[in-house]
């Protein structure tokens, strides 16, 4: 008989651990990382969880752990990764003497759509050591232009794990990873050229879509329209360059695609309540 599910966090003393939040990361926010964290183990480790709101991702570098789940027990060796699927129960232990870990709880969200199953899934040989770098970083660095450099390799290697994890499932989802891809493709050339006119006919051609198809495509993936969701990208940038640099108002407008200052500020004070050198004074 299985024994029931509970919320349990045993760590103990010779465990060490580094969270990245949307307090020391807030980027992970922009492809709904809800927490994430590289974890060094030894001694007592246990935690588990009763129908987690998130999708969980574990990956192991160095040893060994296991995980109870209602669909049975697994073991987690080193190279492999596994995946806790949103709302099922889970339970998580060490089993070796040193365990060394990432972990990444993923919202669930249409983005993470593909990971929702009706049980746990391993994957062997998931050589994930880059996401581990990109994590690291992401906890370590200060400058806000270079989290955001982590934060897409991050997601380019969750994009290539929802390849692996969904590679021998129906048509259906197949067709929706696809999609995914290319609007993540698509969004993450927007952001390397924020300064572009990026209008609807430019957006489509980029994406291979019909304008209509990209507009129900977004709306589903992002709740925005394809050029609402390039705004919120700009304005993501603007906040960024905001705080990081002494950049005067009117150079960051053009460098995130706004000829007019004017219309520039008027739309950041839509979007946050401030204008931006209320922004840049309120948060140094």
């Amino acid at each position: 008989m299985q024994l029931p599910f509970r919320d349990i966090v045993d760590i103990g003393p010779r465990c060490f651990e580094r969270f990245i939040d949307s307090s020391n990361a807030p980027e992970i926010s922009d492809i709904e990382i809800e927490l994430a964290g590289c974890s060094n183990l030894s001694g007592n480790y246990t935690v588990g969880r009763i129908s987690p709101p998130n999708h969980t991702l574990f990956y192991s570098i160095n040893g060994e752990g296991k995980f109870r789940t209602p669909s049975g027990e697994f073991a987690l060796h080193e190279g492999q990764l596994i995946v806790l699927p949103a709302n099922q129960s889970f339970e998580v232990s060490i089993v070796s003497a040193k365990w060394d870990i990432i972990w990444v709880n993923l919202a669930d969200t249409e983005r993470w759509k593909a990971f929702e199953k009706d049980c746990a899934v391993v994957v062997d040989n998931a050589a994930l050591e880059g996401l581990h770098h990109a994590m690291e970083l992401l906890y370590l660095e200060h400058d806000s232009e270079n989290r955001r450099a982590a934060t897409t390799i991050v997601s380019s290697y969750l994009c290539r794990i929802i390849d692996v994890y969904i590679g021998h499932t129906h048509p259906n989802d197949e067709k929706e990873r696809r999609q995914i891809n290319r609007l993540n493709s698509l969004f993450s050339a927007v952001d390397k050229q924020l300064q572009f006119d990026w209008d609807m006919k430019s957006l489509s051609e980029k994406a291979h879509y019909s304008a209509p198809h990209l507009h129900r495509l977004c709306l589903q993936a992002f709740g925005r329209s394809p050029k609402q969701h390039v705004i919120h990208l700009r304005m993501l940038r603007a906040k960024s360059l905001l705080l990081s640099t002494q950049w005067p108002v009117s150079y960051i407008a053009n460098y995130v695609g706004y000829a007019n200052v004017f219309t520039f500020s008027k739309r950041f004070k839509k979007s946050t309540g401030l204008s931006p050198s209320a922004f840049r004074c309120n948060n140094t």
